[in-house]
């Protein structure tokens, strides 16, 4: 585990001197923004007043929005380069791995990740600890990456990024997982509660680009998040909740 972390950490260290570059407003269509806002809007569904942890934090964009409406905000991540602009943000912030939490049992009503562990080997125990840090009655939000989607379809076609000087996706651990292997990862003492399914009909991030279908797409994406139609989100977000 300790050599992916050092990949992923020199990844990531590199990613983050762009990472920003098309959030927070400043791509035209807003593809990164419209996925940000689903991802955040769940949250704020079961952490606003409540304590809440982000595992994977990155730079902090959607750290800084949880820090809005969540009594207490905390985030978590390998990278120091990502961390760095976290902290410029004036985030409380923390470098750890997802598969070692350093909080006690029951530290937060929320822990929550996105984009982050389908970059992690040891899913499972990524998973265990986040629910381990949550209160009873509190709620674990995984997102995965699913094979059943447009989006994954589109990563095929498109072939790995460039992240920058040799750097590419495909330097760093990916896994993806269908809706029906999600509740085989449900950690130990919760439960699977609900579903939210994000890019289901978006057929790539340019789509987003044109002024007409931008305001359809985005429409229609916030009208079948919640549905059965989530089973083909390119970014499905698993709910479990923790038993009291």
């Amino acid at each position: 585990m300790q050599e992916h972390e050092s990949r992923s950490r020199r990844y990531y260290d590199e990613f983050a001197k762009r990472y920003d570059d098309k959030r927070g407003g400043r791509e035209p269509g807003g593809y990164h923004d419209l996925i940000d806002d689903l991802e955040v809007d769940l949250v704020r569904r079961y952490g606003e007043g409540r304590d809440v942890l982000e595992v994977g934090c990155g730079t902090g964009l959607l750290l800084a929005r949880f820090a809005g409406f969540a009594r207490r905000a905390k985030g978590i991540d390998l990278s120091e380069g990502m961390l760095a602009r976290a902290r410029e943000r004036g985030l409380d912030v923390t470098v750890g791995s997802a598969a070692d939490l350093p909080f006690p049992d029951a530290s937060f009503d929320v822990a929550c990740s996105f984009k982050v562990l389908a970059h992690v080997p040891p899913i499972e125990r990524a998973l265990g600890e986040m629910a381990r840090v949550v209160r009873p009655g509190g709620h674990v939000l995984a997102e995965f990456y699913n094979p059943l989607s447009l989006r994954f379809v589109a990563k095929r076609l498109a072939g790995p990024l460039t992240v920058g000087r040799d750097l590419k996706e495909s330097d760093v651990y990916t896994r993806f997982d269908a809706p029906s292997d999600v509740a085989r990862l449900t950690p130990p003492g919760t439960e699977l509660v609900a579903a939210r399914g994000i890019r289901i009909v978006t057929p790539a991030a340019a789509a987003l680009r044109v002024p007409l279908l931008r305001t359809a797409l985005a429409t229609v994406e916030r009208a079948l998040a919640d549905t059965p139609a989530s089973y083909f989100g390119g970014f499905y977000v698993a709910v479990y909740r923790k038993r009291a």
